[in-house]
């Protein structure tokens, strides 16, 4: 026979007894290959696999939540920088800028990470930093305010001291809720110079 109608023999032989034939299964026998002991005594079945992959997945969450509070901090950070060099405007922020930002700004960050950290939700606080500074002479740079309480968090502050035979210095502060906002927590103080400083936000 040439080879060409063997081929052809075999490819109609295999149409013909298509689904013909289906061979015994035996399920339980299947599921004893699949639940086998592995040398070290662990069952090595599907369910485990699954166990382990929603395990992973309860991890990936949590470090969502860990990832957006980091978020939500570098934000806050972000806002507050942004709220004292507009306070301060540009006549002050041009002379005191390098120990604004390697003195004050760092002591900013950890207070309001603080705020953060002492949540007891799962989920972060949700906090906004109000956008006026007061002009003039007045001290508020911006305070945190907690949008479920309807109420400030903590409220930072500059004011001008004028320190005899050294001249004029900026002492940044913050209140808190806790103590209804009586007490100053100092961050730093920064030196200006024997002359009057310019009002706040002065151009």
């Amino acid at each position: 026979m040439k080879l060409w109608m063997r081929r052809l023999t075999i490819i109609m032989m295999s149409v013909l007894t298509l689904g013909a034939y289906i061979p015994q299964l035996d399920w339980d026998d299947d599921r004893k290959d699949k639940d086998t002991e592995l040398p070290n005594g662990e069952k090595n079945s599907a369910d485990s696999a699954f166990d382990e992959v929603s395990d992973s997945s309860l991890d990936l969450e949590d470090e969502e939540d860990l990832w957006s509070i980091d978020e939500y901090i570098d934000n806050m950070n972000m806002q507050a920088r942004e709220q004292m060099l507009s306070k301060l405007g540009p006549k002050i922020v041009n002379r005191v800028e390098d120990n604004l930002l390697q003195e004050i700004l760092p002591q900013m960050e950890e207070v309001i990470s603080s705020i953060y950290e002492q949540s007891d939700d799962q989920a972060p606080p949700k906090l906004t930093i109000t956008e006026h500074p007061s002009t003039g002479y007045g001290e508020k740079i911006f305070h945190i305010y907690d949008e479920d309480e309807e109420t400030d968090v903590v409220r930072f502050h500059v004011r001008r001291d004028m320190k005899p035979k050294q001249g004029y210095f900026f002492n940044f502060h913050y209140h808190l809720k806790e103590d209804g906002f009586e007490e100053h927590h100092t961050l730093g103080d920064v030196y200006w110079d024997k002359n009057t400083p310019p009002k706040w936000m002065a151009h």
